[in-house]
């Protein structure tokens, strides 16, 4: 097997025993076959700080004694779909592994394409797995080729196909679901690469525009160095910090709750002239401004009700809404409660939620496992929808998972953008959003 090794740290990896099995197709062979968590998700220690003072609003008092993201779980899975959720995750984490590259990672196409954020994505979902374990050869064959990736300046990524941001991202994400002294250095320099990522007051802009504190690009982050930030490369970036043990209140999470309070349709708290002009209806867009016209911003959905402001939609919506409680905003803060009775307001699974009719099912599966860790993090079992309807969010999402898995075990969208035409992308998604829904 061919790995690329460009630093040290893997070196680490040869010195670990190995554990674990799989047969000639490469599926799991060893444990029971049940498919539960193994891994429960407890804070990490903080990685890091740059010592500044937090810009934007100070996080209110919860109210009810609990922070945001702290609400109980609420009640437990039926037993029925509990079992369907383990048998579409051990079907999709047997799919990933039969279809890996022959170095062990994952990538699209024959150029290694997308190959160290794909792996990434899939080896999440690969180590949650309880058949496997961070000893077990699948897993740390994919480990070393994602780390292959690392660079002298901590992030990790291919120069050569860019989005350091996002794929530096993913790869935190699953160096501290391994929990992994041997991976602690590693994971410190991604972090501390991540936070030199973000856009502060007094640094330039591709542009070359002077950054202030009111600036719509200040506190965000785009795929790359000092690029148009979004709110999707800003709530990769606060997902990954936030799993990494960084705190809601730590200055570079409270400077990015700023930028992401930009992509609010809520003119009482973003002064956009979008949002002033538009729905105000408490939903998310994709970008608060664009290169040339910062009074412009931009919404995949396209415009709002009319042509007028920016039309809100549910992939958006749900990252927007975790990345505010990842900043630890009260549970009664307005903005949250804002974008949660969007949430209700637009309640669906067979669809990306209020993305126009022809365009509605793209995006699909990045949706699903956005809602999943956003209503997870909200903590609360069942969703009120418009109609005062109880949901048990779990639940739907599981079926509507089950209604669109292929027999082989994998899923794929046939809305292809944004990649969701390929089985190992749309596979991932997928088992990372069971994996959310099977947690307490």
């Amino acid at each position: 097997m061919n790995v690329l090794v460009r630093v040290p740290i893997v070196l680490i990896l040869v010195g670990i025993v190995l554990a674990g099995g799989c047969s000639e197709s490469g599926q799991v062979t060893t444990g029971n076959g049940r498919q539960g968590l193994a891994r429960n998700g407890s804070p990490r220690q903080a990685v890091g700080s740059d010592g500044t003072q937090p810009a934007g609003e100070t996080p209110s008092d919860a109210g009810d004694g609990r922070a945001a993201g702290t609400a109980p779980a609420g009640e437990p899975l039926d037993a029925d779909h509990a079992r369907l959720a383990e048998r579409l995750i051990a079907g999709g984490v047997d799919y990933l592994l039969t279809h890996r590259d022959d170095d062990g990672g994952w990538s699209m196409g024959d150029q290694r394409q997308m190959q160290p954020a794909l792996t990434g994505l899939a080896l999440k979902a690969v180590l949650q797995d309880p058949r496997l374990d961070v000893s077990s050869p699948q897993v740390r064959g994919a480990l070393a080729v994602m780390l292959g990736y690392q660079q002298e300046d901590g992030g990790i990524y291919d120069p050569a196909q860019g989005k350091a941001n996002y794929t530096t991202a993913v790869a935190v994400m699953v160096l501290a679901a391994a929990d992994d002294p041997s991976l602690a250095s590693s994971l410190e320099q991604a972090v501390m690469y991540l936070r030199g990522l973000q856009i502060l007051p007094g640094s330039q802009t591709a542009d070359g525009d002077v950054v202030s504190d009111d600036h719509p690009f200040s506190g965000g982050v785009g795929y790359g160095e000092h690029g148009r930030p979004d709110l999707s490369s800003v709530g990769m970036w606060m997902q990954a910090m936030h799993d990494a043990g960084v705190s809601g209140d730590d200055p570079a999470m409270q400077r990015a709750l700023a930028f992401v309070a930009r992509t609010q349709n809520r003119s009482e708290s973003n002064t956009s002239a979008w949002a002033a002009a538009g729905s105000n209806d408490g939903g998310f867009v994709y970008a608060p401004a664009v290169r040339g016209d910062l009074t412009r911003g931009e919404s995949k959905a396209g415009p709002g009700p009319g042509g007028r402001g920016l039309r809100s939609y549910g992939s958006m919506t749900y990252v927007g809404f975790k990345s505010l409680l990842y900043a630890d905003l009260s549970r009664r803060d307005p903005r949250v409660r804002a974008a949660l009775d969007w949430i209700g307001r637009y309640w669906r699974l067979d669809s990306n939620p209020n993305m126009p009719y022809e365009r509605s099912g793209q995006g699909l599966y990045y949706y699903y496992h956005a809602m999943a860790k956003a209503l997870r993090a909200w903590g609360e079992p069942t969703i009120a929808s418009a109609d005062g309807e109880e949901h048990n969010w779990r639940h739907e999402l599981i079926d509507a998972l089950a209604e669109r898995v292929a027999e082989d075990g994998s899923w794929i969208n046939p809305a292809d953008r944004w990649f969701e035409g390929d089985a190992n992308l749309v596979t991932a998604y997928a088992v990372l959003a069971l994996q959310e829904a099977l947690k307490p």
